[in-house]
């Protein structure tokens, strides 16, 4: 809307002609992060600002760039997967799982009832987990610190969860090529249905705090549009492509560790906004409740881990200290690592942050001779040029944390 006293041009150039040269806006650059709270880690953005305006933005990455993949090249199948927590290392459980899913196709194994069913419900507490961190950041970044309080008690109470399956709280490294570390200790499915019960009613009251605060709205609604056919250019995925109406989900379109089994909708933005992006994930982690306790309902019986991998799962202790041949099978997997075939696979899974892939090619023998890592993060972050541009510098920080990266995924 324009003010009756205000005098329009009708274009750009008609405004660039009848500005004179002297009065023309300097043009500044401004350099946020690495070192900055609302880059939510090592993420550089070098802006050319107007004013207060954003005429082009150019994202830096690489600050937390560690050579996983040529690590991974020269270690064999089993090493690797501790360094998969330090990918989205908000949700060590899903890494652990995708990765371990692409080097079974590779070796044509199938996990048992129970073991995708206990990957499963990891995986979907791991998103859980991310998402809360997602959102009470993202409650930082808008200025709701309350929000931040209640997230961070919820997730407090996944990683008392996961210290009591794991052993770890944070990088849990607890699945296998085959299978998983261990199985549930008794009770734990029970304290995870307890705390379904109980998160269910704090995520309501959380959303209370967002969804119709007029500060909140004002910085999120209509801030950071991402069309369709842009998310689907740029390689979007996860809750950002689907923020923008493309009701894509690999759970649902190409189901992995038994998927298909469990009902669940795919929540989809209508406008591509900060504001859709929040809502998805919000949807999501109800979602994912109602998967956990359809795991917990029909959780089956039986092994952990597929009794076909015996050249690749690392037999149990007593076993170790009690046979020679498991013994001798210990000492081989620690030394040479698992003996794969020859070939190449490519796995993605549906992760929080989006489609984390791995592209895995054997040679034969226990160290892949190539390994590439797909980073929903490193995709998602390739739109910022676009999307920053006509902003306010204020806007940039909405933007960030609606996208929900974390750049040790990007970077690797």
């Amino acid at each position: 809307m324009t003010m009756a006293n205000e005098f329009t041009f009708p274009d750009a150039a008609a405004k660039a002609a009848t500005v004179p040269k002297e009065f023309e806006p300097e043009r500044m650059s401004l350099s946020m992060g690495p070192s900055h709270p609302s880059t939510h880690g090592v993420l550089r953005i070098q802006f050319e600002l107007e004013g207060e305006m954003v005429t082009k933005a150019d994202p830096v990455v690489g600050y937390l760039h560690r050579g996983d993949e040529k690590i991974a090249e020269n270690m064999t199948y089993n090493q690797f997967v501790p360094y998969t927590d330090r990918l989205d290392y908000l949700a060590p459980l899903a890494n652990n799982m995708a990765y371990a899913i692409a080097v079974e196709r590779l070796a044509k194994l199938e996990l048992p009832p129970r073991g995708q069913a206990i990957r499963v419900l990891t995986a979907e507490m791991a998103r859980l987990s991310s998402h809360l961190m997602g959102l009470g950041a993202y409650g930082i970044d808008v200025g709701a610190w309350t929000v931040f309080m209640y997230c961070f008690e919820e997730r407090e109470k996944l990683y008392t969860l996961f210290e009591k399956l794991t052993g770890a709280r944070f990088t849990t490294s607890y699945t296998r090529i085959g299978g998983v570390a261990r199985d549930v200790p008794p009770g734990w499915l029970k304290e995870v249905g307890a705390f379904c019960d109980q998160f269910l009613p704090i995520l309501d009251e959380i959303f209370s705090l967002l969804t119709r605060n007029k500060i909140f709205l004002d910085r999120t609604v209509g801030v950071g549009v991402i069309s369709r056919a842009d998310a689907i250019a740029y390689g979007l995925t996860g809750p950002n492509l689907r923020g923008s109406g493309v009701p894509l989900d690999l759970r649902k379109d190409r189901p992995y560790s038994g998927y298909e089994q469990y009902e669940f909708d795919v929540p989809v933005g209508a406008t591509g906004d900060c504001y859709d992006r929040y809502l998805v994930r919000g949807e999501e982690m109800k979602q994912s409740v109602r998967i956990i306790r359809q795991v917990l309902a029909k959780f089956p019986e039986g092994d952990w881990f597929t009794r076909d991998a015996r050249r690749i799962f690392a037999p149990p202790k007593d076993k170790i200290l009690t046979s020679m041949e498991e013994l001798i099978n210990n000492f081989m997997l620690v030394t040479e690592g698992p003996q794969m075939p020859a070939g190449e696979v490519y796995f993605e899974a549906e992760n929080p942050k989006g489609a984390l892939g791995f592209y895995v090619v054997s040679t034969g023998g226990g160290v892949p001779w190539r390994l590439k890592i797909r980073s929903p993060s490193f995709c998602n972050l390739s739109i910022l040029p676009k999307l920053c541009v006509g902003h306010l510098v204020s806007d940039v920080v909405s933007i960030l944390g609606s996208l929900d990266f974390v750049m040790g995924e990007c970077d690797r």
